[in-house]
This record gives C-alpha cells, sequence and structure tokens, in this order.
C-alpha cells in the first residue's frame, strides 16, 4: 500500500469540472493558489528562482477508472496512461505552472487545472533537457491536426 500526504490545497477559479478547459488547444491561463501547509512551508526555501513547477495532486472527486479514454476530441479511444482523464487508477495528477510570487506559504501561479480545493501532494522545479525536435506527442499530433482546420 502507498501513502501519500498532502501538503497543502489548491485555490482555482473552478468549482466543476466543466469549467475547466479541455482538448486540443485549451489554454490554461487561469490564476490559483497553491496553499502550502505551515509545517511544509520550509520546503518552499529558494523556490522563487524557479519559473515553472510541476505540481503532483489528487483526482479527489473521480470515482474508479477506465482503462480506455476517449478524450473530446479524439477519434477512437486511447489507453488512459496516455490522456489526461482524471478516472486512473491512482487518480494522480501532474500540472506545470508558472510561479508568478511567493506569500509565505502560498505560491501565487498560473496555469492551474485543478478544482478549488484539490489536495497537492508534491511540487517539483520544472526542469527538461529534451530538445523540442525529439519529443513527441503520440497521437495528440494527430488529433491536433484534424481540429485545426
Amino acid at each position: 500500500m502507498v501513502t501519500l500526504r498532502e501538503i497543502g490545497i489548491v485555490r482555482s477559479p473552478y468549482a466543476d469540472t466543466a469549467q475547466v478547459p479541455k482538448g486540443c488547444g485549451a489554454r490554461h491561463d487561469a490564476e490559483g493558489m497553491l496553499e502550502i501547509h505551515e509545517a511544509f512551508e520550509p520546503g518552499l526555501t529558494d523556490i522563487e528562482g524557479f519559473s515553472h513547477l510541476y505540481v503532483l495532486w489528487l483526482f479527489d472527486r473521480a470515482e474508479g477508472y477506465d482503462l480506455l479514454s476517449q478524450p473530446p476530441t479524439a477519434d477512437r479511444p486511447h489507453g488512459v496512461f496516455t490522456t489526461r482523464s482524471p478516472r486512473r487508477p491512482s487518480a494522480i495528477g501532474l500540472t506545470v505552472v508558472e510561479l508568478l510570487r511567493r506569500d509565505g506559504p502560498r505560491l501565487v501561479v498560473r496555469g492551474v487545472d485543478m478544482l478549488d480545493g484539490t489536495p497537492i501532494v508534491d511540487i517539483k522545479p520544472y526542469l527538461s533537457n529534451i530538445p523540442a525536435e525529439r519529443l513527441r506527442r503520440g497521437w495528440l499530433d494527430d488529433a491536433e491536426h484534424r481540429t485545426s482546420f
């Protein structure tokens, strides 16, 4: 059994999943706040030096899971591990946000796609050494090409 510890919660403009932009080309420009519990505030030391952060969080309102999922812009079902579906075996979400500023245990960020009150289980600095020309986007490339006309 794996046990995750909640380190904080998300403050977001989204109260319902229908409000969160979805699909190819969806823009995640909403600002929100990551409220880190006081006991974990020392873990934020020096975070201001990073422009972007990975936020790992829980789909705490999703129930059950599907191994195949059909995203809104897909023409067929795909494996859940190739989608951002909330109905996952471990219900873990991952979002990259831009860090705008820190106010003690609160991080003001841009790019939230989580619901208000979502539990945060970890934060890591966003780092990537993979050149853009080496990245592949699987079935999403086809879906984006179909919807761009």
